[in-house]
């Protein structure tokens, strides 16, 4: 068994594993650790835990220490120094004349490179911006693109639901979801009542589609002849959420509601 301590870098973020070591670090605490991308600052999401081998990446990093007075002033003098980097970039991207939108910039703790994401519709020749941004920065330059998701994560907002996006408060990685959900869950198909700030189908549409599924399995599809207390039957509406089934008598035409159990699809 290997003990780690689950770390975040932003808010929401991603979830990464690291080796303690000997420091008693706890939940909450602010470390210090090193990252494919150099030195981080980072926040302890889940305390020391033992985990098998197979549960994370191997090698485990080993967290450099616990963040000192003096790495949270630093951090917040790197976020303050991010904010004047994205106000420069812009200029820069406005005076190449560059097809992009720079959507935030970030330092890595160390100071060793300046990290710059944007969103643009197609590829962007940005090696000239990079040449300017290096000769004013003097540190390494990257420019990420990302997607219209990841930049709602980025940037935030309130949901049609009127709540914080969960991409933003507390979703750590982004799930598929496809439209064959919203049919599942008997939503309306405008594209504007289910999709969020991204423009993309809302994640939330994922939260319940399990249970909804699982309930059209032990159901009649809509169109199916069955056999009611009352008669036999087309199925015309499925309440999936009561497990309920709307049918229509083939001898009167009366529309009738049964719970599920107690219709019997005919052979």
């Amino acid at each position: 068994m290997l003990s780690v301590v689950g770390v975040r870098f932003r808010q929401a973020g991603k979830i990464y594993y690291f080796d303690p070591g000997s420091l008693p670090i706890k939940k909450d605490d602010a470390v210090i650790v090193e990252t494919v991308r150099g030195v981080e600052f980072g926040t302890v999401v889940t305390g020391i835990r033992h985990v098998t081998e197979e549960e994370v990446v191997l090698p485990l990093k080993e967290v450099i220490r616990i963040a000192s007075p003096k790495d949270v002033e630093q951090m917040e003098k790197n976020r303050a120094a991010s904010r004047e980097a994205l106000s420069i970039c812009n200029e820069k991207i406005k005076n190449h004349k560059l097809g992009m939108k720079l959507v935030d910039a970030e330092y890595t703790f160390d100071r060793n490179k300046i990290i710059f994401y944007f969103t643009a519709d197609g590829r962007v020749d940005f090696r000239e911006l990079v040449r300017d941004l290096a000769s004013i920065f003097r540190t390494r330059i990257e420019l990420r693109q990302i997607g219209v998701r990841d930049e709602a994560k980025m940037l935030g907002g309130i949901g049609p639901c009127g709540r914080v996006l969960c991409c933003s408060s507390f979703l750590g990685d982004f799930e598929p979801v496809s439209i064959k959900m919203a049919k599942d869950q008997n939503l309306s198909l405008n594209p504007a009542k289910i999709s969020g700030l991204c423009g993309r189908l809302m994640c939330c549409l994922k939260y319940e589609n399990d249970n909804y599924v699982e309930a059209k399995q032990k159901m009649p599809d809509v169109g199916t002849q069955v056999t009611t207390p009352e008669g036999v039957g087309r199925v015309v509406v499925l309440n999936l959420l009561e497990r309920r089934v709307q049918v229509e008598l083939s001898e009167s035409g009366r529309t009738v509601e049964h719970p599920a159990e107690e219709v019997t699809a005919q052979a």
